[in-house]
């Protein structure tokens, strides 16, 4: 009798046992599952930050070899020796050109999800403003005729504009800068020239068409691509200031 009663006690205890391990194994797995898509998301935000950090060592051997390839070329030719007369311009704008890349590289360093669009379309004007200065001079104008910046329903092409947070305020901004954009190109065909002033003239037209590219990429950016959008314009800036720091030996026979 006490035989068969300790027998059913113990077969009692390892049911509760058993109950118990797999409650607790449940509990693992459940706790597992939940950790798992964090993990995931802190290891591609972990993977994201180092590919950042290594675009911008990228960044900062070309703006190191942009600096030493100036260097050399201002050496070649001192200021004030013969045959820089017509060099001191592009020599100054290349000068500046240098400083403000490292600038950019600089700015590129603390550009964030959150800060990068304000300081895209500030990047994104200032470009168009300064090109714009250079069509007024070439073409002789004070000013260029625009569209009315206010509330548009379409862009420029003629296609809707979003209503979405970020799209609205990207598709109204493209919208603006490419009628300004327009503008521009349709003042430099009015424009005939030969020679020297020629080569200006077609440069000149190239920078206007290459902010319509810009504007073209901008138009389709998702507030994601903040990261590539910021550093495209940065990579950009390199290479046209790498193109004027080369034109200084040539500028000089």
């Amino acid at each position: 009798m006490h035989y068969r009663r300790d027998t059913a006690m113990g077969v009692l205890a390892l049911a509760l046992a058993a109950g118990a391990c797999n409650r607790q194994a449940a509990m693992n797995r459940s706790d597992n599952a939940s950790a798992a898509p964090v993990t995931r998301q802190a290891d591609r935000a972990a993977e994201l930050q180092r590919q950042r950090d290594e675009d911008l060592a990228k960044l900062d051997a070309r703006v190191a070899a942009l600096e030493r390839d100036y260097q050399q070329a201002r050496d070649a030719r001192p200021s004030g020796t013969a045959g820089t007369t017509a060099t001191s311009p592009l020599r100054g704008e290349a000068k500046s050109d240098v400083h403000d890349v490292t600038e950019a590289v600089n700015n590129l360093r603390t550009t964030t999800p959150e800060n990068w669009w304000e300081r895209d379309q500030a990047a994104m004007k200032h470009a168009i403003d300064d090109v714009e200065e250079d069509v007024k001079r070439v073409t002789g104008v004070r000013s260029l005729p625009t569209r009315p910046k206010g509330d548009r329903v379409a862009d420029a092409s003629g296609q809707p504009v979003s209503t979405a947070p970020f799209t609205s305020s990207r598709d109204k901004f493209v919208a603006d800068m490419r009628a300004q954009v327009d503008a521009m190109n349709k003042a430099l065909d009015t424009v005939k020239a030969k020679g020297a002033q020629k080569t200006e003239l077609d440069d000149l037209h190239a920078r206007v068409n290459k902010l319509g590219e810009d504007l073209d990429r901008l138009k389709s950016a998702s507030a994601e691509d903040w990261w590539d959008v910021s550093k495209g314009r940065v990579e950009d800036y390199i290479a046209r200031v790498e193109k004027s720091v080369h034109r200084i030996p040539d500028q000089k026979k």
